[in-house]
């Protein structure tokens, strides 16, 4: 067999015992082996426990740990109302805790008239949401050192530009950075090398300056607006708007190059079950190698009798009809493509469930702040109990008054002393809601906000959420042996001069 060996490749002079000739044989097999069965022979090697007998292989939890980031997750029906300049966000936004993430969702940040459902949408008001939540969390944009950008006199001096459109400050903030997170940071190369190791593995830096995404992708792919600055604390991941409901995503700025995978799915239920008047948004993404979800949904409206129904069924059918698209560029990728797929998953809303009690009584419970007694009768409580929707999710205790519906500019529910018409009268309500689902969500607070700039006070959740991070500078060994391969075995090229 050493004859043949010999003979075959030319290659007798460069063996100078028969131990070397043994090994070099043993090596050449285990290359042929890999060539004609591809990548399925790594994948066997690493995953057959035998192979330890001969070496040291590391198992796959030797390079990754648990670590917990925080997550804050807020929800605000803003009425309609279209903020103005002065409009300060840091207590809302719990800017001194410092948290790795803010998941905001807001509802009706237009009228929800024909001209927002069926016409063209307004993005005015969710730029200048976006701006006043950039200002709170990273402080006013320094326009001295980016010519060409001129702020508006007429809404908050340096936070808007003139005629303020979401695009417009997408692409502003683009600009700061002149940095784009690609929707998929999988390395091909690594694929290549160790197909077992599927999309969530890839721990290279997805901020690149050569990605060639698209203007039309920037609107449909959630890419990065990091807005880089030496002072700046934390970046837009991704933001979104259908009709009234708007979303945004933001990170400390040194934990995005951890992001990928981003991508958002639109679901409609209103006007018979298709106009984007009520529905949701939600975003999917991979956080270093867990998979996360965010749902910001404005379900059905209606306290008569049997509306929570119509609630339930926009639940069902979010969960069943929302479909994440397929991009990632790895074909072992493991990235979910369904909401209850993901690891952790926050959703929070106006979800629009009442209390079940007479506004008479609803508010002789409120006026004695008996929670209890009031939650003992909310909607959303005994749906979940009877089993008919959220099936397996959680909610944080309630110790807050109902956040709906107040007056505008006001602390007193609406109607309370003035004679309005029955079909106007509203029992006071916790629509605004946040629910989680998954292993390794601790909830750490569940508070409401006393602003009266809408007819609801926002609803925020702090989150402690363990994430799997791996650290891909510990390089896995298949098997130690006494001999190094590069000493016995000529280049692949050499076989064939």
């Amino acid at each position: 067999m050493n004859n043949e060996f010999e003979d075959r490749h030319g290659v007798s002079d460069m063996m100078p015992n028969n131990q070397q000739r043994k090994k070099q044989s043993f090596i050449w097999k285990v290359l042929t082996m890999r060539e004609r069965n591809g990548r399925t022979m790594e994948r066997e090697a690493l995953s057959n426990s035998s192979i330890q007998n001969q070496g040291s292989v590391p198992s796959m939890s030797s390079c990754e740990e648990i670590q917990n980031f925080s997550v804050f997750a807020a929800t605000w029906n803003v009425g309609g109302q279209c903020p103005s300049g002065n409009l300060d966000l840091s207590d809302f936004l719990q800017v001194r805790n410092e948290p790795d993430m803010y998941v905001l969702g807001f509802q009706e940040i237009v009228p929800l008239n024909a001209g927002n459902v069926l016409v063209l949408e307004d993005n005015e008001p969710a730029a200048k949401w976006l701006a006043l939540i950039n200002q709170s969390l990273n402080g006013p944009l320094d326009f001295t050192s980016n010519k060409g950008l001129k702020p508006t006199a007429s809404f908050g001096g340096s936070l808007f530009f003139q005629k303020p459109s979401l695009k417009k400050i997408k692409k502003t903030f683009k600009k700061l950075n002149g940095k784009r997170l690609k929707s998929c940071n999988c390395v091909l190369e690594m694929e290549r090398k160790a197909a077992m190791d599927f999309c969530f593995r890839c721990q290279e830096s997805n901020l690149s300056l050569d990605d060639s995404s698209t203007e039309e992708e920037d609107d449909n792919f959630p890419i990065s607006v990091a807005l880089a600055t030496n002072q700046m604390k934390y970046s837009l991941v991704t933001c979104k708007q259908m009709v009234g409901i708007f979303v945004s995503v933001w990170m400390k700025k040194e934990l995005v190059q951890y992001v990928g995978h981003l991508r958002i799915s639109c679901t409609s239920r209103g006007i018979m079950g298709c106009l984007g008047n009520k529905g949701c948004i939600s975003v999917s993404m991979s956080f270093y190698q867990t998979s996360f979800c965010f749902i910001c949904s404005h379900l059905a409206s209606g306290e008569k009798e049997g509306d929570e129904l119509r609630r339930n069924l926009d639940v069902i059918e979010i969960l069943k009809n929302t479909q994440f698209p397929k991009i990632c560029k790895t074909q072992y990728s493991r990235m979910p493509d369904k909401i209850l797929d993901h690891d952790r998953i926050i959703w929070f809303g106006d979800l629009n469930y009442r209390i079940s009690l007479s506004r008479d009584d609803a508010k002789r419970l409120v006026e004695m702040k008996d929670w209890p007694a009031l939650f003992n009768k909310d909607q959303l409580k005994m749906e979940r109990e009877a089993g008919r929707v959220f099936k397996g999710w959680k909610e944080g205790k309630i110790y807050f008054a109902p956040t709906y519906k107040y007056a505008f500019n006001s602390d007193t529910y609406y109607a309370e002393g003035v004679k309005v018409s029955k079909n106007k009268r509203r029992t006071p309500a916790w629509c605004d809601r946040i629910l989680w689902h998954g292993r390794g969500i601790q909830q750490l607070s569940y508070v409401r906000k006393e602003f009266k700039f809408s007819d609801h006070r926002p609803v925020c959740a702090t989150f402690l959420v363990e994430v799997e991070v791996m650290f891909r500078g510990q390089k896995k060994k298949v098997a130690t042996f006494n001999f190094q391969i590069h000493d016995i075995v000529p280049s692949r090229t050499s076989y064939y001069l």
